[in-house]
């Protein structure tokens, strides 16, 4: 069955594959505990009512017997934050392309009806599952330190999509050893020391990381931080870009997630309108930040690597109906008034 669900797999067009049986895991104590702490930050989707449905996979389907993992590639090619112009802005990878999660819901639906009769849900990262959880206990890769999914072949640039169904299928052997060692590449290169120790592992604090603020968070984000933000409008992938597990990962062909416009110049991103802004990312995850929250992102931006020719579009910024935006326009500003007026030409 397993060398089936394989080729299923194969011929659903999802790289990784696995299951495992849909009953509790033993990790939702320690999740309940990280989101108890804080660590969360404002995403009250992982701290309300819908945390607890997180303890057992059957409250999203009462009939499950196996949860099936999937994993898609997208790393497209299109360099790192390290190699940027300064004039231009950083995309996360994941996001280079369209939207994963209806590229997913279209497979794992594809890979139910190839399974047979029986019932089922997809869940493509919006259902209350603990995902990377049941991923490792179904053979997909190990978790590493960065909180990322790491395939040992195949490395960590994956979207995970989960089929529960009510067919029982075979499950994985064992979940596959950590192999993160004592190598702390992710936690040495994070920008905002996002990455923390918790007893004899790590954990991720979203409250400092710059995914979190630049896609989750609506309200503007902690002074000190910003400067760390960099060129980061969406997203962050430097803790995967230093991965050695990704050192020799394979690239996707997948013309889903091939690079649209991964590094757009920031001087045209802060004049787009409402109308302009959906016409471009409608069909892509950075449609997630929405308007402001991206306008937000791009002052930021702006304020770290602050030019003369900003000084126009951030002045209007500045007088946005968004609290944030206008907030972080001013502080862009300030930034632009601390430099000599030679290094912004």
């Amino acid at each position: 069955m397993v060398e089936s669900l394989e080729t299923l797999a194969r011929e659903c067009g999802l790289d990784l594959i696995g299951a495992t049986p849909a009953l509790p895991h033993p990790d939702f104590a320690r999740y309940r505990d990280w989101a108890s702490r804080g660590l969360a930050g404002g995403m009250t989707y992982l701290t309300d009512r819908r945390g607890d449905v997180r303890a057992d996979p059957r409250h999203l389907l009462p009939a499950a017997k196996t949860i099936v993992a999937g994993g898609v590639l997208y790393n497209s090619r299109g360099g790192t934050v390290a190699d940027l112009d300064e004039r231009r802005a950083w995309v996360s990878r994941y996001a280079w392309g369209a939207d994963y999660h209806d590229v997913l819901r279209e497979r794992l639906t594809k890979l139910a009806a190839a399974l047979g009769e029986g019932e089922y849900r997809v869940c493509v990262d919006t259902a209350p599952l603990l995902e990377r959880s049941y991923a490792r206990s179904a053979g997909l890769g190990w978790i590493g330190k960065n909180t990322c999914l790491i395939n040992q072949r195949q490395g960590s640039w994956f979207f995970l999509g989960f089929l529960l169904t009510s067919i029982d299928l075979a499950p994985a052997a064992d979940p596959p050893p950590d192999r993160c060692g004592s190598c702390t590449r992710c936690i040495d290169a994070c920008p905002t020391v996002a990455i923390v120790p918790r007893g004899s592992g790590w954990e991720l604090d979203a409250r400092l990381c710059i995914s979190y603020h630049t896609i989750e968070s609506k309200d503007a984000t902690p002074a000190g931080l910003r400067a760390a933000h960099g060129p980061h409008v969406f997203g962050c992938d430097i803790c995967q870009d230093v991965c050695p597990w990704n050192r020799r990962a394979p690239a996707s062909i997948e013309p889903e997630f091939q690079p649209r416009a991964y590094a757009p110049p920031l001087a045209e991103l802060a004049d787009l309108s409402a109308e302009s802004f959906r016409a471009a990312f409608r069909e892509t995850s950075i449609w997630r930040a929405r308007y402001a929250g991206f306008l937000r992102n791009v002052c930021t931006a702006m304020g770290n690597a602050p030019r003369e020719e900003y000084r126009n579009p951030l002045a209007r910024l500045a007088r946005h109906e968004s609290p944030a935006v206008a907030e972080h326009a001013r502080w862009a500003l300030a930034k632009l008034d601390e430099c000599d007026p030679r290094e912004t030409s």
